[in-house]
């Protein structure tokens, strides 16, 4: 029982680690990697801290209605997303990196990058936290938590690029916190659709709703990518180049295609390793399954070889714009 504690941990806390050190190695001006890793506690124990605060929400809303009855529905579960989860895990999240920084910013300058890696470390300190409670409970599959890791950072992004620009700025001005507000809500209005989308599967009238998971998920990534891009100084990466409205709706409508086809590339991937974890070593072998993997998987290749290249030629028409 103890090992299989302590394999549960090992897989909630490494992937989550291991995309730490990632983006602390692409940041130049990065801090000791020992005060990057009290952030990640710091993130770890937010995680918890939202937990008591969701349940100490749930009881006062089951006292004044009936909040369990109110969430089975579509609305009512879309409502919880926005006002308990989303609200409460952004908020825990974002205390949990402000409340440091207001007592480092005595003694350095924080640079913008510095703070929007310490936003990454508390986002992922809380994946942690929330792998280790899904795992231990047995609610989601270990494969589910290792491609979840990145979600938390992507959520917590915008505000993190916010707060790095109002600290560094230091003029602590109503512009300022209205950015900071602004791009908090942007968070938990993301987080709480992620949330509300992936749940679609529930709802039968709305499951092809869940086809838009993975693409928004892809949208996101590449905008935590981007906001990094321009703390670290370098220039984005340009997809949409043309000269008339005509040629910018063109590429527009090229990019949501690319991440139609490359969220969804992922999506089928995902859901042929979750159908195949169903399935006993006997049954993996067998020629028709064996038939089928393959050629499930040839098929979100193939789609996401086309959002590959897609990406590709709009990059190639942005080089030939600004040569």
């Amino acid at each position: 029982m103890l090992r299989l504690y302590m394999t549960e941990l090992l897989w909630a806390v490494i992937p989550p680690l291991l995309l730490l050190i990632y983006y602390y190695y692409r940041t130049p001006t990065a801090p000791s990697l020992a005060r990057v890793l009290l952030f990640f506690i710091f993130g770890t124990v937010s995680g918890l801290l939202s937990l008591g605060l969701e349940w100490v929400f749930e009881n006062v809303a089951n006292s004044v209605v009936d909040w369990q009855k109110i969430q089975r529905s579509f609305a009512g579960n879309a409502l919880r997303q926005l006002l308990e989860v989303g609200s409460i895990e952004e908020g825990c999240k974002f205390v949990a990196v402000i409340a440091p920084i207001y007592y480092l910013r005595r003694r350095y300058r924080l640079r913008p990058s510095t703070v929007f890696l310490f936003t990454i470390a508390v986002a992922i300190g809380f994946t942690a936290e929330e792998n280790w409670v899904y795992l231990f409970y047995g609610t989601a599959s270990i494969f589910e938590r290792v491609i979840s890791t990145p979600v938390h950072a992507m959520f917590s992004a915008t505000w993190g690029y916010a707060l790095g620009i109002a600290f560094w700025l230091h003029t602590n001005s109503y512009q300022d916190r209205k950015l900071v507000l602004g791009a908090w809500l942007n968070s938990v209005i993301c987080h709480a659709l992620v949330n509300i989308v992936s749940s679609t599967g529930g709802y039968p009238p709305l499951h092809l709703l869940s086809y838009g998971l993975f693409p928004f998920l892809l949208w996101m990534f590449w905008r935590l990518e981007q906001l990094l891009q321009k703390l670290l100084g370098k220039p984005p990466i340009t997809l949409i180049s043309g000269n008339t409205p005509s040629q910018r709706y063109w590429q527009k409508g090229l990019v949501l295609f690319a991440l139609m086809l490359g969220g969804n590339a992922l999506f089928g991937i995902f859901l042929l390793v979750e159908s195949m974890s169903l399935l006993s070593h006997q049954q993996l072998f067998q020629i028709r399954v064996l038939s089928f993997i393959l050629s499930r998987l040839l098929l979100n290749v193939f789609f996401g070889f086309l959002a590959w290249i897609i990406y590709r030629y709009l990059r190639q028409l942005a080089r030939h714009r600004f040569l």
